[in-house]
């Protein structure tokens, strides 16, 4: 019996045991017990972020050393921080290009790198890259002010790569800006202190660095010129100069260009150390993509545009960009292209449109699939238009360099494309032989000049039909010219071979501007060959060695011996040309700045050199004429100076003379002052100064004699105006007359257009008299007061005509009219009371009416 109970109670223990519930809670609790205790000690002995972010960074760092440009395959070979990666996948950027592979490793070794690919082959992303990765490397905030400055020599290039910054970034915290031209500059100043990558233009950079003053690149790591030896060369010399002496000296630069410089006072200017050369296709058999045909055509200058217009016709389908030497060449043809309709969208781009126009352009050309582009230079370097299909240079380029990034612009990143250049006879041999030693293959086509539609006579019209294009015309002309002048290469480009006249017409000019800078560039020309030709006693060899001592001072002497008979020449021809038709002389008028500019770029080419070893000591007098007539070309001419010399050169001003009735002439201007008191001259010759009692009285005078003459002339003009109100009734009077009906006066006072004035009714009880005497029949005389009263006033006066009143009723709308004001004298004037008659108004009105009428 004792022992039931001890069975029953262990039982229940058995069972606790074998319960597969229980024993799982059970575990459950020991599971997440242990777990705890693992997560603590995980937190405990966790690294903070930071401390990782460096690891993973200092990880990445030692791998630059082992990278092998010949085993990068895809972007993840290179060690790149993984929002680098990520935004390069999101971009779909995964196979890098050959100058990227090159490149790349290089500028993470911290390297000063000089680039050279060609276009299109991706060398945005070879800078781009190393310059996120290192910031990403220095884990820089935007505290840490400027880390990367990019410059870019054109707008639209700079807008291009910070648009392709903002993708492969968009995972990192760094903050860029764009700094171009066109834009608000406070709202720059206002942010750029606080950007990390500044993506700019060289202008406006040392605008900010002279202007901002909480700007500065004292902490900047990394220097990237994009398009290197445009921004190295004469153009930007000041600026960037000015700009490198404002950057530290410790810090990397990278040089990119498809034609890169190996200039050493480029390369010693930027203060590079040893810096590595990536040429990726100096070996390769052409300088230009493989992908690219290309063709030149010769053409004469008077059929360009013809030719330009057939070109159009036939690529309706196609997406080209013309190249032009000028931008008022690219003004004019876009306007007459625009008027001519070739059925494709035109588009202009060049460096005188404000900043939204240009890019607005820009920006439509990217997404039109069909349209063609005019543009200048501006657009031939580092821009990414995608499916080119042709680059037309309709005016050839100014060397090799140039042509190979123009026709860059197309055939981009393995892709198709095609180029075309035209060429003047005389350009031929010279830009032929350039290109070839450049390694660019061009292949010449002839075109059938019967194919060629002719747009002269249309261009004429439209000339004809507006002022403004023929005058944009002829700044064409001329900036053509200028453009072929200034140009370095004598030898593909001579100014003085070209069939100016022809030219003329072919852009609808009936006759071809004159060109200054021509004129005194023949002058010049004509005058250093007389001096050569002149026969002396010095013998050819003496003079040689004269010349070598002079070192170049006789040329100085007679280039502004030339200058000065060129001016004077220009003188007596603009003398001589003021009967010219007005269509000239409104075209030199818009022209003078432009002049101007052709003469200081003539001074600008002039070679000067000095006397360094003191060849010429003796000899000072030539150089003190020289500088004299320097200065006198240099002085600004001024209003004070143009009106000095017009009274030197005694002009007879129109005068105008007028003569009073007596026939003495009017002193004009000042106006004669008309005084009651006549200067007698009896003052003293000045000694004792004025007499202050005589001009006082003097003064009371004439103050008097001016109150008189102001009196008389209000008295004058109320005499006048009230003649004029007795001849408009006197008029009034006469119209009345011949009305064979008889005026009525309504006592409705209604808004109606018939509406009478009854303000000008008589007084029945004042005018009695006169109404008799209109009855009788003598209604032809006005009767005034005979003491004056119409000096007094000029609104008593009555119209003689006989008044009668309708007795009919004006219905609901019918107002009283309220009785006019009776001026009587006071004699006659008694009081009295109103009598009720028990009618209304109106009716009472009618009643007395009536009465006097029959009283009369």
């Amino acid at each position: 019996m004792m022992g039931e109970p001890s069975e029953g109670k262990k039982k229940p223990l058995i069972n606790d045991r074998n319960d597969p519930v229980k024993n799982f809670e059970r575990w459950k609790k020991k599971y997440t017990r242990k777990k705890e205790k693992c997560k603590f000690r995980r937190k405990q002995n966790k690294k903070p972020e930071w401390l990782i972010e460096r690891d993973s960074i200092g990880h990445l760092v030692r791998r630059y050393s082992e990278i092998n440009a010949s085993e990068i395959v895809k972007f993840s070979d290179f060690p790149l921080s993984k929002k680098t990666l990520r935004g390069l996948v999101e971009a779909q950027y995964r196979l890098p290009t050959e100058i990227q592979k090159q490149t790349i490793g290089l500028a993470l070794q911290g390297k000063d790198v000089l680039g050279a690919a060609k276009t299109g082959s991706g060398k945005t992303l070879a800078f781009l890259i190393p310059a996120l990765e290192c910031l990403y490397r220095q884990q820089w905030t935007a505290d840490d002010g400027l880390g990367v400055l990019i410059i870019s020599p054109t707008r639209e290039l700079a807008y291009q790569t910070f648009e392709i910054l903002r993708k492969v970034g968009r995972k990192h915290e760094f903050s860029a800006g764009l700094i171009i031209g066109g834009k608000d500059l406070k709202e720059e100043s206002t942010r750029i202190h606080r950007t990390n990558i500044l993506i700019c233009t060289p202008g406006r950079l040392l605008q900010h660095m002279d202007e901002t003053s909480f700007f500065h690149a004292c902490n900047l790591q990394m220097l990237i010129l994009d398009e290197a030896d445009r921004i190295l060369d004469m153009g930007f010399a000041d600026t960037m100069n000015a700009i490198i002496e404002n950057l530290p000296a410790k810090r990397q630069t990278l040089l990119f260009s498809a034609t890169q410089t190996k200039s050493v006072k480029d390369l010693a200017r930027l203060s590079l150390k040893d810096p590595e050369y990536a040429w990726v296709h100096e070996k390769a058999k052409f300088s230009t993509p493989a992908t690219l045909e290309q063709n030149y055509v010769v053409c004469d200058l008077p059929q360009k545009i013809n030719l330009l217009f057939s070109f159009v016709r036939n690529h309706l389908k196609k997406k080209s960009i013309v190249f032009f030497s000028s931008c008022k060449e690219v003004q004019y043809l876009f306007r007459a292209f625009c008027r001519l309709r070739p059925g494709i969208p035109i588009l202009a781009l060049h460096g005188k449109q404000q900043q939204m126009k240009r890019m607005e352009a820009y920006t439509d050309f990217v997404r039109k699939k069909a349209a063609v582009l005019f543009a200048t230079d501006i657009a031939a370097r580092g821009l990414d238009f995608p499916a080119v299909n042709w680059v037309l240079q309709l005016d050839c380029p100014e060397d090799a360099n140039t042509y190979i990034h123009r026709v860059g612009r197309t055939a981009r990143y393995k892709e198709g494309g095609e180029a075309l250049l035209v060429l003047l006879p005389s350009e031929v041999n010279g830009m032929v032989r350039q290109l070839n030693e450049k390694k660019v293959p061009v292949n010449e086509i002839k075109i059938n000049p019967e194919k060629l539609l002719d747009v002269q006579g249309r261009l004429e019209a439209f000339l004809a039909q507006e002022h403004e294009m023929k005058e944009r015309a002829q700044r064409c002309f001329v900036s053509y010219l200028r453009s072929v002048y200034l140009m370095k290469d004598k030898e593909v480009f001579d100014v003085f071979k070209l069939p100016l006249a022809q030219y003329a017409r072919s852009l609808g000019l009936a006759v071809a501007p004159r060109v200054r800078f021509l004129q005194k560039a023949q002058n010049s020309k004509s005058k250093q060959s007389d001096d050569i030709q002149e026969p002396g006693t010095i013998s050819d060899e003496e003079l040689e060695n004269f010349r070598s001592q002079l070192g170049g001072k006789t040329m100085d002497t007679r280039n502004t011996e030339s200058d000065e008979q060129s001016s004077r020449d220009s003188e007596e021809e603009e003398e001589q040309e003021s009967s010219e038709t007005e269509k000239q002389t409104a075209f030199h008028l818009g022209d003078e700045e432009e002049d101007d500019d052709d003469c200081r770029d003539m001074e600008f080419f002039t070679v000067k050199r000095r006397d360094i070893f003191g060849v010429n000591e003796g000899e000072k007098a030539p150089e003190e004429e020289i500088t004299k007539t320097k200065l006198k070309k240099l002085e600004k001419v001024t209003k004070v100076k143009d009106a000095k010399k017009s009274l030197k050169k005694n002009f007879k001003i129109n005068t105008k003379i007028v003569f009073a009735d007596s026939g003495e002439a009017v002193q004009q201007w000042p106006p004669v002052q008309k005084a009651a008191v006549e200067d007698t001259g009896d003052d003293d010759d000045g000694r004792n100064g004025i007499d202050l009692a005589k001009a006082r009285q003097r003064l009371t005078e004439e103050d008097k004699y001016d109150k008189e003459l102001y009196r008389k002339k209000v008295k004058e003009k109320h005499r006048e105006r009230r003649l004029k109100e007795k001849a408009e009734r006197r008029a009034n009077k006469k119209s009345g007359e011949g009305d064979e009906e008889e005026a009525v006066a309504y006592l409705d006072r209604g808004d109606s257009e018939d509406e009478v004035d009854l303000s000008a009714l008589p007084d029945p009880d004042k005018y009695r008299g006169e109404e008799e005497e209109e009855d009788d029949g003598h209604d032809d005389d006005v009767q005034e007061d005979d003491s004056g009263a119409e000096s007094d006033s000029d609104h008593e006066e009555i119209s003689p005509r006989k008044r009668t009143f309708t007795g009919k009723s004006k219905g609901p709308e019918e107002k009283p009219v309220a009785a006019k004001k009776r001026k009587t004298t006071p004699s006659s004037e008694e009081p009295f009371e109103p009598l009720n008659t028990g009618l209304s108004l109106t009716e009472d009105e009618e009643l007395v009416l009536h009465l006097l009428s029959n009283k009369s």
